[in-house]
């Protein structure tokens, strides 16, 4: 999942890179009930649907045609993003941590040849590793480890749809950059099918 995430991003446009990732609710709502048991409910597949729409309504004026590899490994990165939430999902009883951990160590040991390869980081770049690897992974893995013994996998994967479109939210507070029409109407409707899928899930409990 990382490796494919970061070369898509290298080989074709941030936008695709992350919108093909975001597929992943897709193929976790058709492989969890037969891996998990976990049933993907009629209504399940509407949320589905309006968290997928409202991606590419938000990645419209962003998306390109170009980048063939790069959306092929982004494709990738949708399936490897879906197995990780099932594996995590599976590991609810044993240690979720754990199984990311190694996925994590997996991760380092194939990156070897490339990092051997590269010239040493400056100070700028090791504070922007430093933050990634603590925080934007350390941190948030940490807390996924801890929700998906406790939510269901699909779930699981359409709350994480939050990370893409309320970034530029942080950006529009940080820098004064306001999203477009479509980003902000895209990000209106995973926010609203996500959050009613939340309350939804609430009261049934």
């Amino acid at each position: 999942m990382l490796v494919t995430n970061v070369a898509a991003t290298r080989l074709t446009t941030a936008a695709n890179a992350i919108l093909l990732a975001y597929t992943a609710p897709l193929w976790v709502a058709l492989a969890a009930p037969r891996l998990l048991g976990e049933p993907t409910r009629p209504g399940d597949w509407g949320f589905v649907a309006a968290v997928c729409g409202g991606m590419v309504l938000f990645f419209l004026d962003r998306l390109s045609a170009g980048g063939l590899w790069g959306n092929v490994l982004a494709c990738g990165t949708g399936l490897a993003y879906a197995g990780f939430t099932l594996a995590m999902r599976a590991e609810k009883d044993a240690s979720p941590l754990a199984t990311a951990f190694l996925g994590h160590a997996l991760a380092a040991l194939l990156c070897l040849p490339w990092i051997a390869g590269a010239a040493l980081p400056g100070p700028g770049s090791l504070a922007g590793l430093f933050y990634l690897g603590v925080v934007q992974q350390g941190l948030s893995l940490a807390l996924y480890a801890w929700a998906i013994r406790r939510a269901r996998a699909l779930t699981a994967i359409l709350v994480m749809t939050l990370e893409p479109v309320l970034n530029p939210l942080w950006v529009a507070l940080g820098l004064g950059e306001i999203p477009g029409p479509w980003a902000l109407a895209g990000g209106a409707v995973v926010l609203l099918a996500v959050t009613w899928r939340g309350l939804g899930s609430t009261r049934s409990a």
